[in-house]
């Protein structure tokens, strides 16, 4: 047991919740809500529809937390489980992800250091986002996983349910993709 002095890593607290500390997923909600919420968001295009989508996150987590396993890390679960939820918020709705209003993505962002931050200005931000937007949903999926999130090729093979190397070239030419339309939008201003 961790003492207060030390911060349980959240393989650990999953595994205590899987051994039925509930509580521990307390913790883990902490940690991670708003960066799973950011994810979504910019999957979804649908805040309101986000905060839903990671709330039922959550919920699977502690339904199924018997199926987390000790050989892999938390976050890719969490993303497995989130990508889930909005698979099956899209299949129920008939809906694709909406674009997302340039104006609300300072309340969408996720607080860690991503791709957007380097950009070089506010404007370049809004004209990457709406960039992203226009990319079809495994194309933004992938690009969201890699870039954003910062899972390994490893882990999002196995997401996606493809090797290694179909997941790198999937990303490469999402990465390709939104290089393309980036560049026509920046010439269309």
């Amino acid at each position: 047991m961790a003492t207060d002095t030390e911060q349980r890593s959240d393989h650990d607290l999953m595994l205590a919740v899987r051994h039925g500390e509930l509580d521990a997923l307390g913790e883990l909600f902490e940690r991670h809500h708003s960066r799973l919420f950011g994810f979504l968001a910019q999957l979804t295009g649908q805040p309101a529809v986000a905060e839903d989508l990671a709330q039922t996150v959550f919920q699977r987590m502690l339904k199924y937390r018997h199926t987390y396993r000790d050989d892999g890390r938390f976050t890719a679960w969490m993303y497995h489980l989130a990508r889930r939820c909005a698979a099956d918020h899209f299949r129920k709705t008939g809906a694709a992800p909406r674009a997302t209003d340039p104006g609300v993505l300072d309340e969408l962002a996720d607080e860690s250091p991503h791709a957007g931050h380097q950009a070089a200005s506010r404007d370049d931000r809004a004209l990457l986002q709406t960039a992203l937007n226009q990319l079809d949903r495994d194309d933004r999926e992938v690009l969201l996983l890699s870039r954003f999130e910062e899972l390994s090729f490893a882990e999002i093979a196995h997401l996606l349910e493809c090797s290694v190397g179909a997941a790198k070239v999937r990303a490469h030419r999402a990465l390709g993709e939104l290089r393309t339309v980036y560049f026509q939008l920046l010439k269309s201003r």
